[in-house]
């Protein structure tokens, strides 16, 4: 499976302006970013900060509005022209210079370092796009020894999900059986990612981090491929229909004041990046506990670097190794639970955490 993009229209598509009103409006994005910022004015007072990709300069402007003493708004597009109007629309020419070029053909004058780098890099499933790579380019080019990542983290998630909004309606359509296209539709929508929202309720298993990325340390190189193997024991009898994938991205907690967090899951607030699914091409029905088994490959395509290829395969949970404790309701899954419950409680009461039933007073 995968999703297009070519270098060539790459920057040129961030020229239409619907796209970032769409992002713009996009409040659990534009708000955690500000939340980020401004919860954090101790650190950015009398900084330099460096936003990879500023678009429209809302996050230079968060950075000025938060004490920032220098701001450079790197932006590759032709859109630098509205977002220094928009720079000083807000008054702050006097801190923000936006610089209309690509991150890696940047310079700042006299060598400068930077103390901090934001940007809003994350594409469908984190990776489509692939501007992190340029994200981590600026970091090794301006970023201090020591200096803050906004975001410094992001996790992608998977889960096995059921998808009856794309499905379920086809089985009495106007009064017409139409199964037969919906088992079609499965079919051809299998070769490429969809991006859709799913419910918490449509999830079939509990969640595994797919990978974890600390933009303090990963390399472009490092962001070339993940992969998963997994068992999950069926959360509920169901339609196994498809795999659902999604991020958290996380900021650096420089105050008093608790973690701030993006979150695209299912259970969090809907976002502009919705969750990435990958159909099966024909649905299995599930049993609760039943295990679920899938190795999920995210590859970086060879001629293409800002695209990745996902391939799912459906294992045999008979045949894989599965999580320690499991799920699952297979025989030898349910022997190490009790295995492990018994040693448990055993370890608990020889510690004093567990105490006795105490006796009766009347007796």
């Amino acid at each position: 499976m995968e999703m297009n993009v070519t270098q060539g229209d790459y920057f040129t598509s961030y020229e239409d302006l619907e796209i970032h009103r769409l992002m713009l409006e996009d409040e659990p994005r534009t708000d955690t970013y500000r939340r980020a910022i401004l919860g954090n004015k101790n650190y950015f007072k009398d900084k330099v900060v460096m936003d990879v990709g500023c678009g429209t300069g809302i996050l230079s402007i968060f950075c000025a509005q938060a004490g920032a003493k220098k701001v450079y708004a790197i932006e590759a597009s032709n859109l630098v022209k509205l977002a220094k109007e928009i720079v000083k629309e807000n008054n702050f020419e006097d801190i923000i210079e936006v610089i209309h070029s690509k991150v890696e053909d940047a310079t700042l004058p006299g060598d400068l370092k930077v103390d901090a780098i934001v940007s809003e890099w994350m594409g469908f499933y984190l990776l489509h796009e692939g501007m992190l790579d340029s994200v981590l380019v600026a970091r090794d080019k301006f970023l201090k020894e020591g200096g803050e990542m906004f975001p410094e983290s992001a996790v992608i998630y998977v889960a096995p999900c059921s998808v009856p909004q794309l499905y379920n309606k086809w089985t009495n359509f106007y009064g017409v059986s139409l199964s037969t296209f919906a088992k079609q539709l499965r079919a051809s929508k299998s070769s490429k990612p969809e991006i859709m929202q799913i419910s918490q309720e449509n999830l079939l298993g509990a969640e595994i981090a797919m990978a974890w990325i600390n933009l303090r340390e990963d390399t472009v190189n490092d962001l070339n491929c993940y992969s998963i193997q997994h068992v999950v024991g069926a959360s509920k009898t169901g339609q196994y229909q498809g795999l659902c994938v999604w991020f958290e991205c996380n900021f650096p907690e420089l105050s008093s004041g608790s973690r701030v967090v993006l979150s695209t899951g299912p259970e969090a607030k809907l976002t502009h990046w919705k969750q990435t699914v990958i159909l099966l091409p024909e649905e299995q029905n599930v049993d609760e506990q039943e295990p679920i088994a899938f190795l999920l490959d995210m590859n970086r395509d060879k001629n293409s670097s800002r695209r990745y290829n996902l391939e799912l395969t459906l294992l045999d949970p008979q045949e894989v190794e599965h999580p320690v404790p499991c799920t699952c309701d297979m025989t030898k899954c349910i022997l190490i639970k009790v295995v492990m419950s018994q040693h448990t409680e055993h370890a608990m009461q020889q510690n004093g955490i567990i105490e006795d039933d105490p006796l009766d007073d009347d007796e």
